[in-house]
């Protein structure tokens, strides 16, 4: 396939220098990798020999959706009434977490992913970037390895984020000993990772993010010497910061979290922290000031039961915001499109609360597309116009459930939500999900394979 032709778009979203906007009833051409043209008519004068046209009368068309937190092996653990958090206290739910999350193998971390992936894809996420932090001694350290290798299968734009924890349980952290690595051997494997993986050129579809667990469950030369070498291999940093470990933070260095991170250097434009929603304004602004950027995970908060992350002040501040889904140990179900829908709608609820006004829909599209595309570092992807990436998805609004929403295409996602999967996903030019099937795997035996995979859980 050269390309693709999507005729008679109803709409298609785009920033072509100019923000965020709309243009009504376009085609829009691909060729190779990237966006050719956007435009009326765009075949008037024939197109390209090979190019594929697809009749998109009704269509709503997307930039493709990028996920900036996730932890894939936790869809191993979803929907257990026996983890619920509502029924125990945080150091309870951990004790019984953590040891389940330690048997896992190499299989299911792969088709853990690989369920991970899917379920991203359908929901129109072109790009995840999967904070990998759990290394059991028995599953090796080609964990990391087999989330390339399922990403490819399904033609996933990927960011592999190599978590670890260093700190023994003894010393203060919440993670068993099985689970613990030392500093040299983290290290080491990131190096590895990168040197094998790490692809920095246009249109990359994969690449490698340094992203120690969390402060509180490392030592604190692994935070050293994992921004040491970011900045020696030109990646990306990050790392859990803003969930309740502050107090713990101050109590160890005599500084909360983000003023800690500072002095260790491990913060600015190549750093994205995951959560931050106990804050304060005063480490926003500090955060913005550095241009340390965050990864903002809405669904979490309804099981957790933690704040409302601050997106009004993180927007007033001009802080660099993307969009997650975090793991399934904390949101049950990997639909950042779903996300981006509770992100406005919790900042909603919470509004009475602020002393800044809530952002327009348009923001949470932003942070769930560009705003995504700037945490991760990538320039070529996260907006629809001409020389970008082709990663995009498309909505059929031709259906009861948009009569009366397609008047403002830019806000139907976060306002209104969309409760089904999509009609295509492209990711890098080539059609990876259409019509309800994947074009590169077949479902059904993903399914049954990863059933297998987590039953090993049981024995």
């Amino acid at each position: 396939m050269t390309g693709v032709l999507l005729k008679n778009c109803a709409a298609v979203i785009v920033d072509q220098g100019q923000g965020t906007t709309c243009l009504r009833d376009v085609d829009l051409l691909t060729e190779g990798a990237a966006i050719k043209a956007i435009g009326p008519q765009l075949d008037a004068n024939g197109v390209p020999p090979g190019t594929e046209i697809r009749d998109a009368t009704g269509w709503f068309v997307y930039p493709g959706l990028i996920n900036t937190h996730h932890h894939f092996f936790q869809t191993f653990v979803r929907n257990r009434a026996d983890l619920d958090w509502t029924k125990l206290s945080v150091l309870e739910w951990l004790d019984l977490i953590y040891p389940i999350f330690s048997r896992l193998t190499e299989d299911c971390f792969y088709h853990s992913s690989l369920t991970a992936m899917a379920e991203l894809i359908k929901h129109g996420c072109t790009t995840a970037m999967d904070h990998q932090y759990c290394f059991p001694r028995h599953a090796g350290k080609r964990l990391i390895d087999r989330q390339f290798e399922a990403a490819e299968l399904l033609g996933m734009r990927f960011h592999a984020g190599r978590g670890g924890n260093t700190l023994p349980k003894s010393k203060g952290s919440t993670i068993p000993d099985e689970m613990l690595e030392t500093t040299d051997e983290f290290i080491s494997d990131c190096a590895r990772i990168i040197d094998t993986y790490h692809d920095p050129s246009k249109f990359s579809m994969q690449q490698m993010v340094i992203a120690p667990c969390q402060p509180v469950n490392c030592y604190r030369e692994t935070m050293i010497e994992s921004a040491a070498l970011a900045r020696d291999k030109d990646v990306m940093l990050h790392t859990h910061v803003g969930e309740g470990e502050s107090p713990v933070i101050a109590e160890r260095y005599g500084k909360r979290t983000v003023a800690y991170l500072e002095d260790i250097g491990f913060s600015g434009p190549d750093v994205f922290y995951a959560h931050c929603w106990e804050l304060t304004h005063d480490e926003l602004a500090a955060m913005a000031a550095s241009k340390t950027g965050v990864s903002h995970c809405p669904e979490p908060v309804y099981l957790v039961g933690a704040e409302i992350p601050d997106i009004p002040a993180m927007s007033a501040f001009d802080l660099r915001v993307g969009l997650g889904a975090d793991g399934a140990a904390s949101n049950d179900n990997s639909n950042l499109m779903h996300c981006l829908h509770s992100g406005y709608m919790l900042q909603c609820l919470a509004a009475t609360t602020r002393s800044h006004p809530i952002p327009e829909p348009s923001y949470f599209l932003d942070i769930a597309t560009k705003g995504g595309a700037d945490l991760l570092g990538r320039f070529d992807i996260g907006h629809l116009a001409p020389g970008m990436a082709a990663d995009l998805f498309a909505i059929d609004t031709r259906r009861m459930d948009y009569v009366g929403t397609r008047h403002d295409p830019i806000s139907l996602i976060p306002k209104v939500g969309i409760g089904t999967p999509t009609d295509m996903t492209m990711i890098n030019g080539q059609i990876v999900w259409e019509n309800g099937v994947f074009t590169r795997v077949d479902e059904r035996k993903l399914f049954t394979q990863a059933e297998a995979a987590l039953a090993t859980l049981n024995r």
